[in-house]
């Protein structure tokens, strides 16, 4: 079984267990709600399964809460595998998604403007 079959099964369970934070930008970006922009959660990337991808415009949405504090060289070795692979990774606390959800949508969003475009 190769590593990605190996993350189907884990994001799986990712999937049916989001965090409450994952759970408010989801019902933001899912069913294309941002401008059109299709986003996947708990999708397997590599050997990582990151919280949000949209792989039209290659951009990894990451929503991290305390336990991040002290995994700061896992996520930017993470960070590093990703951007070796074209992804352009935007980290969220949980907090910013809480209280300020607009302009995190926002930011998303230009993102996205700026990977596609031509």
């Amino acid at each position: 079984m190769t590593r990605k079959q190996k993350n189907i099964p884990l994001a799986r369970s990712l999937r049916k267990n989001l965090v409450p934070a994952e759970a408010v930008l989801w019902h933001a970006l899912r069913n294309r709600a941002l401008a059109g922009f299709k986003f996947r959660r708990q999708h397997p990337i590599g050997r990582y399964v990151v919280d949000f991808a949209c792989q039209k415009a290659k951009l990894v949405i990451e929503v991290d809460g305390e336990s991040h504090l002290t995994r700061r060289s896992q996520d930017q070795t993470r960070a590093d595998f990703l951007a070796s692979e074209g992804w352009l990774v935007l980290r969220y606390w949980n907090t910013q998604v809480y209280d300020d959800l607009e302009p995190v949508k926002e930011a998303i969003y230009q993102a996205c403007v700026q990977r596609t475009s031509p």
